[in-house]
């Protein structure tokens, strides 16, 4: 018998809820992306990630010498690292040279798109219409990024491929659920209201690289398809993180050291994560986002009972239970931060309402109905160094 059920309201429309009682830390369900895809930055900074499932194809050494640009650092336990030196089985497409941690995951990307997207002696040519496409997105969508044009080429890719586009319609059309106007209001988030001339122009090299005119799998991307499409992956987009580091951090921890070792080791890792921090901020991962058709129908909580974990390394998600569910309680997630969650009633509302376009009516935000509609002077400071309008380097 499953944990869950889907439902639909007209309140919330698609929600979670569990059939049974789930305890603390038990896993309610594993599930893989429709499509999944790292962010158009990463290779800039070298990040090395299979282009299908993100897993990274660095040793956490490598990883945290390239990160502190101090090719000294020396890590022990290098056992505890899943990527092992000399032990790679990773591999390439032989025309485009994109890297991959398996042959299983190349293959599914060949299945997939890739065929569609490969870009082979090309890859390079910055004068390529994808390439120029990407460029172009990277310049307007600076790190952090929250998406990535990346997730929109996939899709593309995979529609030139598929051989039954209408079911591949279907699988897609889960994630719409907002209006035009809402669509509208969800893409000038992401990219700014002054950005109205450079979504056109996307649009423009969208139509160079592929001219969906002339296909007719691609009828659908019209400019208020592209609109609708952008503002999908704004408010479904899932976003992943890996790392190896983070990885070795994670296993060392699992190992019986001496309570001398340990202390050492402790020591070794707060002063690499420092080190890291001065150098790339918090720019430590390997980031991306995905689409998940169950994920996706999780609703926001800012008292979440259920969290997204990443365990594999990989873009295949984990969800599980952060306490007890009992049976027909809704499973809820956050959509902020543990930061933001901290901050007044008004301040995640205000958040929520920008990103994601609702009113949050959870148990904690009722039960603060009548604080004060004002921002702490701490939080109006975080707000403002966010926008760049106050230096907080001092």
């Amino acid at each position: 018998m499953p944990a869950f059920e889907i439902r639909v309201s007209d309140k919330k429309g698609k929600s979670v809820f569990a059939l049974s009682q789930i305890k603390s830390g038990s896993v309610i369900f594993e599930e893989s992306p429709l499509i999944s895809s790292q962010f158009s930055w990463n290779a800039v900074y070298g990040y090395l990630a299979c282009e299908f499932c993100l897993r990274p194809l660095e040793t956490a050494e490598c990883n945290v010498q390239r990160l502190s640009n101090d090719y000294s650092i020396n890590l022990p336990y290098l056992e505890c690292c899943h990527v092992q030196e000399g032990m790679s089985k990773h591999t390439n497409c032989p025309d485009c040279r994109e890297m991959y941690c398996s042959e299983a995951c190349q293959q599914s990307a060949l299945d997939s798109y890739h065929k569609a997207l490969c870009l082979g002696a090309n890859r390079t040519d910055i004068n390529h219409p994808i390439n120029a496409l990407i460029e172009f997105w990277k310049k307007i969508h600076y790190p952090p990024e929250t998406s990535s044009i990346m997730l929109v080429i996939k899709i593309i890719g995979m529609f030139k491929q598929s051989s039954d586009t209408q079911k591949l319609r279907t699988q897609f059309d889960q994630f719409f659920s907002q209006t035009e106007n809402q669509d509208l209001m969800i893409f000038h988030k992401m990219l700014g209201e002054n950005f109205l001339q450079q979504i056109e122009q996307l649009y423009e090299l969208i139509c160079i690289a592929f001219d969906p005119s002339s296909d007719e799998r691609l009828q659908w991307l019209t400019f208020p398809g592209f609109q609708s499409l952008l503002a999908l992956i704004g408010t479904n987009g899932q976003g992943i993180g890996t790392s190896s580091f983070a990885d070795w951090v994670r296993n060392v921890s699992d190992i019986s050291l001496s309570e001398k070792q340990r202390e050492s080791l402790d020591e070794l890792i707060d002063h690499l994560y420092s080190k890291l921090d001065e150098v790339v901020g918090s720019f430590l991962n390997n980031e991306g986002s995905a689409l998940y058709s169950t994920q996706s129908k999780i609703n926001h909580s800012c008292v979440p009972n259920a969290e997204c974990r990443f365990p594999y390394s990989n873009h295949h998600l984990q969800l599980t239970a952060i306490c007890d569910i009992e049976p027909g309680q809704e499973i809820c997630i956050s959509y902020l931060d543990e930061c933001a969650l901290e901050r007044s009633r008004h301040s995640r509302q205000k958040i929520l309402a920008e990103n994601y376009l609702f009113q949050c009516q959870c148990e904690k935000c009722e039960n603060q109905t009548n604080d004060p509609d004002e921002t702490s002077d701490e939080e109006e400071e975080d707000d403002l160094i966010d926008e760049g309008r106050i230096d907080d380097s001092d």
